[in-house]
């Protein structure tokens, strides 16, 4: 982690934000990374659902992760609670440009401390993505088993970390 972190805030979704997700989604490195997720980054309209869907669900909480020194336009990532098989789970990206700077420690720290702070809570991970691992290590999360899960950007099955926090 970077010896200054950058300064975030996270912030209410907003409809402007989500073509900065969309074009995440396009980073072939991040892609690899990603756990199993039904967003499809390779079809607008399938992105759109998703996030529309999201949106609509009494249970999902989800904020942008924004420069703190320009929240409006410094959209750097987002993180959201949804609920998967009556479990909540925690899910964040943040931008390729701005990993290794404590954005995704700080905010989760921030989602969990301030945001929703019911417990327990899980992750889901692509067992490769070590930072991810990392970041959910330094929250407090615990590992809770493994699991395999369809990926829809990459139409295959892939091996996931199952992680929570009491």
């Amino acid at each position: 982690m970077s010896e200054n972190p950058v300064a975030i805030v996270l912030r209410d979704v907003e409809d402007a934000d989500l073509h900065a997700f969309y074009s995440y989604l396009q980073d072939p490195q991040a892609q690899s990374m990603a756990s199993s997720s039904s967003e499809d980054g390779s079809d607008p309209q399938a992105f759109d659902s998703y996030w529309a869907k999201l949106r609509r669900s009494p249970t999902a909480v989800m904020r942008t992760i924004a420069l703190a020194d320009d929240p409006d336009h410094g959209v750097v990532g987002h993180i959201e609670k949804f609920v998967d098989e009556e479990r909540p789970y925690v899910r964040y990206w943040v931008d390729r440009e701005y990993w290794r700077r404590g954005i995704g420690t700080r905010a989760l720290q921030v989602f969990l401390d301030e945001v929703v702070t019911e417990r327990p809570i899980f992750a889901r991970l692509n067992r490769s993505n070590e930072a991810s691992l990392v970041v959910l290590q330094r929250n407090g999360f615990k590992n809770a088993g493994q699991d395999t899960g369809y990926d829809a950007m990459r139409g295959r099955m892939v091996d996931d970390l199952i992680m929570r926090l009491a």
